[in-house]
């Protein structure tokens, strides 16, 4: 063979750029800028990234919610649908639609497993009340749900406080006490009593 397929696929590959080129052309023959007239082996990512301007030119732009998170224009807050100035409805009318992550927090006790266990039973408890949270642990005894819509979260964090076996939930760095840590704190202190 003259060829071997390595050096095949590049030359088909040259092609199709060169038809590419030929093809998609908006200037006129005489006015190519100067990255225009390179080799295509020449180029450099600066060239590339102009060509795949000019290759998305005519295409329509994305939808908001198809761009990245980044991207996308804030949520509009509209204040008059606000009743009370509790902070937490501010927070969770600027997190929607935005990615959010928060900390939950399982009791002392509980190991790795159980701790896997829990948080597995209380991620599909979201779900099935079509709250969508990613579940990742962090430690022993600690997870992180994440929200895709972050207005999620604190609908999350009123089921998982209620839960026996959680010790805390953190939602933007407020750190929200479950029912276990609030056992510990009920639990009476043995007093000492000198009776007569």
């Amino acid at each position: 063979m003259l060829f071997n397929s390595g050096k095949k696929y590049i030359l088909i590959f040259i092609g199709c750029m060169l038809i590419s080129f030929s093809i998609a052309k908006k200037a006129k023959e005489g006015e190519k800028p100067a990255w225009a007239k390179k080799d295509i082996r020449d180029y450099n990512e600066a060239d590339l990234e102009r060509l795949l301007e000019q290759w998305e030119e005519d295409e329509e732009p994305l939808e908001d919610d198809e761009l990245p998170e980044h991207l996308r224009p804030q949520p509009q807050i509209d204040f008059s649908k606000i009743k009370d100035q509790n902070p937490e409805s501010l927070l969770k009318l600027s997190k929607k639609g935005r990615t959010l992550m928060t900390f939950v927090q399982v009791d002392s006790d509980a190991t790795r497993d159980e701790t896997e266990e829990l948080t597995k039973f209380w991620q599909t408890s979201l779900w099935n009340n079509h709250i969508q949270a990613e579940r990742y642990l962090v430690d022993d005894n600690r997870a992180i749900f994440l929200f895709k819509d972050g207005s999620q979260a604190w609908e999350a964090k009123d089921f998982l406080i209620d839960q026996t076996r959680c010790a805390s939930v953190t939602v933007e760095n407020k750190v929200y006490d479950g029912l276990r840590s609030k056992d510990k704190k009920s639990i009476p202190v043995a007093e000492n009593k000198d009776e007569l």
